[in-house]
């Protein structure tokens, strides 16, 4: 089982304060992370991600209680968010395909098939990502995020850009994921999607 400990975390920008003295805990299901556009919600997902170095605090990832360092956590990590993209020059399959590959694992055909059957988009597999509508390519990330089987997903905004199926398919996607195990991080702004949550932590802005 992993865990997530973090202890007086902080992130400024310049003189610019964008969260101070963040402490939590997640040990199991879906934390919901809320909080207005610009609250630090992205900022806090990228830095329990290692994708931002935090100014100050600590980010401790356990798995039955023996820490984790960044390579393993990368390595077990899921991740969907609006500002993280595939590559435009290669269609929906081979980004997928990539992704599995990049992690030292075959790529098998029916399990890609299955997935973007799962995302509601089989028909899209030749499709170029650059070429798909934003709806199709908030899919694709979807997609993406779940493909290396992780053991932790998070979620930034997941339903940006989605119709009303896209809004289901992403609750479908939190909930089987916390049933099989998965420790879950949703950031979003979307009462839906806080309802889906577990535990919520509030980021506000300084």
């Amino acid at each position: 089982m992993i865990s997530l400990q973090v202890q007086n975390l902080s992130k400024k920008y310049n003189r610019h304060t964008i969260f101070s003295d963040l402490s939590f805990e997640h040990t199991g299901g879906i934390l919901g992370i809320s909080g207005a556009n610009g609250s630090g919600k992205s900022t806090l997902m990228k830095c329990l991600a290692y994708l931002l170095r935090p100014n100050s605090g600590t980010i401790i990832w356990k798995q039955d209680e023996e820490s984790m360092n960044q390579k393993q956590v990368k390595a077990k990590l899921g991740y969907a968010a609006p500002y993280i993209n595939l590559y435009a020059e290669l269609s929906v399959e081979e980004n997928l395909r990539f992704l599995v590959e990049a992690g030292g694992k075959s790529a098998h055909e029916d399990r890609l098939s299955a997935l973007l059957e799962k995302v509601q988009i089989p028909h899209l597999s030749d499709q170029l990502f650059g070429s798909l509508s934003t709806g199709q390519q908030q899919r694709v990330k979807l997609a993406a995020a779940l493909v290396r089987k992780p053991e932790i997903l998070m979620l930034d905004e997941p339903g940006s850009n989605l119709d009303e199926k896209g809004h289901a398919l992403v609750s479908e996607i939190v909930k089987e994921a916390a049933e099989a195990g998965t420790l879950v991080f949703l950031a979003s702004n979307d009462p839906n999607e806080i309802a889906l949550c577990d535990t919520v932590l509030n980021v506000s802005e300084e």
